[in-house]
């Protein structure tokens, strides 16, 4: 069995060597046909050099975008480009462990799984994401594994099914590859802390993903303003009911507050919908211009196309 481990990069300069020696270490001794593929996504420092320079073992393979196309499209490239049997998917900065690459062979050569999620342990940091997983939960007809990662195995056939019919330009691969379906199974890791360099994932690009995996899973946002406009006739009802209880006993309501107070409340309600909206139309818009999920600048030791 032939696997391919798919190895996202951007500015790693300071630890893609000692990723490197780290997962040598884990597969020479467990697993002997394998390919190793780096996806440069478009990284400003040396790590295209070092790349290159680690393309010198024809067992590793490279790729280099023309340009910063994000972490899923690196992900999604290494898909493409693979052809083992089984496809790991991690990060290089080794928060992703290695060593637990023959764990995950291990459970995948058992037969009866075409999927592993690796599911970090939860700690008092990641509150964040599990309230992210649980809302996304709430709303979308899907159940996600809580806490799951973009460190994760599939099988060829699972593979197949992203290239050909997953095209997305706004996608969220770890939500994909559990709504796929399929047999999977879970393995529980310590997220490690970062040996070098700083995170890339700012604040904002963490709310940009949660945007797109809810844009992506779920319908539910625009479908609020049913809901809100249920909620504002509701209470409109409630404002006229009360202004003519109080009419009839001879004590008028303000009106200059009550209109205030009412319009302030409809035009937020108004916004808020509107920029939901404007969410799901950028992405229909972002769909229908078709442009390429990444662009490739050059390769080593590819010799096969998607």
């Amino acid at each position: 069995m032939k696997l391919s481990v798919v190895i996202s990069v951007f500015n790693e300069e300071l630890i893609l060597k000692d990723f490197y020696a780290e997962i040598l270490k884990n597969l020479e001794n467990n697993h002997s046909e394998y390919e190793l593929i780096f996806v440069n996504d478009g990284s400003t420092d040396r790590s295209g050099e070092i790349i290159d320079l680690l393309a010198i073992n024809n067992k590793v393979k490279a790729i280099h975008f023309s340009t910063n196309f994000g972490h899923e499209a690196a992900m999604i490239a290494g898909v493409d480009y693979a052809t083992g049997d089984a496809i790991i998917c991690m990060d290089s900065d080794l928060q992703h462990p290695p060593r637990l690459i023959p764990q995950m062979l291990n459970r995948f050569l058992q037969g009866d799984v075409d999927i592993i999620n690796m599911v970090s342990k939860q700690s008092n940091n990641k509150q964040t994401a599990k309230i992210f997983y649980k809302t996304l939960n709430l709303i979308s007809q899907h159940n996600l594994t809580v806490n799951a990662s973009d460190f994760f195995l599939i099988s060829a056939r699972v593979a197949e099914i992203l290239r050909k019919d997953y095209r997305e330009r706004v996608r969220f691969l770890r939500g994909f590859i559990q709504i796929i379906g399929f047999k999977k199974a879970t393995i529980e890791f310590e997220i490690e802390n970062r040996k070098a360099g700083k995170s890339k994932y700012s604040f904002h690009k963490l709310v940009s993903l949660s945007v797109t995996a809810i844009a992506t899973l779920s319908k539910l946002p625009l479908k609020v303003g049913i809901f809100m406009g249920l909620l504002s006739g509701l209470f409109s009802l409630f404002v006229a009911i009360y202004s003519i209880i109080m009419k009839f006993i001879d004590q008028p309501v303000s009106g200059y507050t009550t209109i205030i107070v009412f319009l302030g409340v409809m035009f937020s309600i108004q916004f808020f919908i509107l920029g939901i909206i404007g969410e799901y139309i950028g992405f229909l818009f972002d769909e229908q211009k078709k442009r390429p999920i990444y662009i490739i600048d050059k390769t080593s030791n590819l010799t096969q196309a998607k």
